[in-house]
């Protein structure tokens, strides 16, 4: 499997990666036997939960890892002092000797608990840290941008990621398509992505289109075939309903744009209707055009508002397509309306609040540029070196290390509900269903509990060990697992507003080697 993204190789790296890797094999401890943990330390966008993102992608790049003679002459220029020595070993190096335990792609997540162990030489695992980073902070922050959104409008409301123009540069813009789906989207504006990802995508028109046309002696053909092949006079008929209704004082370039649309795409007329005004023209316009594709045998799609009191619009518009259904005697109760305009978390829950008639939302900036957090800030950290532990040590207590090599278990609680991720030595036994466990805060000796769970999830299974060692789900079926691990949480972790801080513990083992190796590694002070 290639990368979707042909950036991805061993060169999309920061350069001291390079020269550490160069120093390793210097001293000769490039095929040290290393343990790293990839994690992040705060949930994003205020909340108290991660999905994770980015697991596909990352056994695609360990799977062609690969110095090219390319590749190694451009390392030779940035480092004067490459010896042939390790030049030869940059052309020899793969990810053969490498294991790599992780989280499940499109699992919620917290801080501090892992959500990847790489294991294997030194000197290849730390080539791995940034790219490994950079696959999965934006892809782990879009997916949770997109899961909070999913959220806030609700199950029922279809949502369509509208960013690629907003987006930083094509890479960000096919990644938000793609982790937004992955998130709970149901689709995209974005053409390439549909292709490369096989997503929905869908679109209708810009206020461009709208505005090109100036009035109905623009209307070169006026004749559409109805559903029986018949070609009638269609301005005729929508002249009609537009004098019947009288709307007579709509705007014509308007109109005459809602009419050449519905002539190209009669099965799919998806009108934006807030270029001139939304109630007093774009509707109304859109209303004569529609039934007119009725009488035709058409079933016209609905309108787009891209501005203007979202909720009021909406409410407004439904009132009168259930005005009109009751008129005519036609469905068009069920007609679709389309939001756009900035959406953002905040602004679903609100229309939420104000109650709206919104089918479908178009989201773009806020989502696919994370605009109220730009990044996870996912770090990569050694954790053990040939067995012994390796700590980063901080004034601040939340970025000091948890040091060794660690499994994580998810423990259920008797509602089914995550209680509490516990982070163990792999040397201890696993938790057990219905066997009571002490729980203890990573950072905090004071903060203990015995938990006596209802059932117990490793967090971790092996997904790479010199090659990929199991099937790696598609892009729905993520979808699918995403929306089924947010639906086990309880309600409280998962609310926009003050969320309950969900529980992240380590063993009572863990916690007194932890303090062992703080012990050994920190200074004492001296007070003169």
């Amino acid at each position: 499997m290639k990368p979707v993204n042909g950036y991805v190789q061993p060169l999309l790296t920061d350069l001291y990666q390079l020269t550490m890797a160069y120093a390793y094999h210097h001293s000769g401890k490039q095929d040290d036997h290393a343990v790293f943990d990839l994690f992040f330390r705060k949930n994003p966008f205020g909340g108290e939960f991660t999905i994770f993102g980015g697991l596909t992608e990352i056994l695609r790049f360990v799977d062609n890892f690969k110095f090219n003679d390319d590749d190694i002459n451009y390392v030779s220029s940035v480092i004067p002092r490459c010896s042939d020595n390790f030049k030869n070993w940059l052309a020899n190096i793969n990810c053969a000797k490498v294991k790599i335990y992780s989280v499940k792609e499109g699992n919620v997540v917290f801080p501090y608990v892992p959500m990847m162990r790489i294991e294997g030489p030194l000197g290849v695992c730390q080539l791995l840290e940034t790219p490994f980073l950079n696959l999965t902070s934006y892809s782990s922050l879009i997916t949770t941008n997109a899961a909070r959104m999913r959220l806030a409008a609700g199950d029922d409301k279809t949502l369509v990621e509208f960013g690629l123009r907003r987006a930083q540069g094509p890479d960000g813009a096919m990644s938000a398509a793609r982790y937004s789906f992955i998130g709970g989207f149901d689709g995209t504006s974005n053409v390439m992505a549909g292709r490369v990802f096989d997503i929905p995508v869908s679109g209708t028109q810009a206020h461009s289109y709208i505005s090109s046309f100036s009035g109905l002696d623009e209307l070169k053909n006026k004749t559409l075939k109805n559903k029986n092949g018949r070609k009638q006079n269609f301005v005729e008929r929508v002249l009609h309903y537009r004098s019947e209704l009288q709307f007579e004082d709509t705007k014509e370039g308007e109109l005459a744009a809602f009419i050449t649309y519905a002539q190209a795409f009669p099965d799919g007329l998806l009108a934006l209707v807030d270029t001139y005004n939304t109630l007093k023209s774009g509707v109304p316009n859109f209303v004569s055009v529609a039934l007119a594709l009725n009488e035709f045998g058409y079933t016209p799609v609905g309108i787009r508002l891209d501005s203007g009191d979202l909720a009021h619009l909406s409410k407004e518009t439904r009132k009168l397509f259930q005005k009109i259904s009751q008129q005519y005697q036609v469905n068009f109760q069920k007609l679709k309306i389309v939001a756009s305009n900035e959406l953002n978390e905040q602004t679903l829950l609100s229309l939420n609040q104000q109650g709206h008639e919104i089918d479908i939302f178009g989201v773009g900036t806020n989502l696919v540029t994370c605009q109220s957090q730009p990044a996870l800030g996912c770090v990569y950290k050694l954790a053990e070196v040939n067995n012994q532990p390796r700590i980063k040590l901080s004034q601040d207590s939340g970025k000091t290390t948890i040091p060794g090599k660690k499994n994580a278990f998810r423990l259920y609680g008797r509602e089914e509900n995550p209680l509490v991720d516990l982070m163990m030595l792999t040397d201890e036994d696993a938790p057990k269903e219905g066997r009571r466990i002490l729980c203890c805060h990573p950072y905090d000796e004071t903060r203990r509990t015995y938990v006596t769970p209802t059932a117990v999830q490793p967090l971790y299974s092996n997904v790479w060990d010199g090659k990929i060692t199991e099937e790696q789900p598609d892009i729905r079926e993520i979808q699918k697992y995403v929306k089924g691990q947010l639906k086990k949480m309880r309600e409280d972790h998962l609310r926009n507003l003050n969320p309950t801080p969900y529980k992240i513990s380590v063993s009572e083992k863990l916690y007194n080697f932890m303090q062992q190796v703080i012990k050994k590694e920190a200074s004492v002070g001296e007070i003169a």
